[in-house]
């Protein structure tokens, strides 16, 4: 999953919530331009960052580790 992907995927459930992104913002202690800019596809969260995001939509996060030989 790209960065534009997982920017549509939280505006959906944040619209689905009937969250603004304000309300995302002020819930998640995420500042507000970077909500809009992640939901645009725009930024490269940190994992941190998607995690609050991730918690105030219901949302998981599954992270697979390659490992490098």
């Amino acid at each position: 999953m790209d960065l534009k992907e997982i920017g549509e995927l939280i505006k959906k459930r944040r619209e689905f919530l009937h969250l603004r992104q304000e309300d995302l913002s002020e819930l998640s202690k995420v500042a507000i331009k970077t909500i809009h800019l992640v939901e645009q596809g725009n930024c490269n969260p940190s994992f941190d960052t998607l995690k609050k995001v991730a918690e105030v939509l219901g949302l998981e996060i599954d992270l697979k580790i390659k490992k490098i030989s």
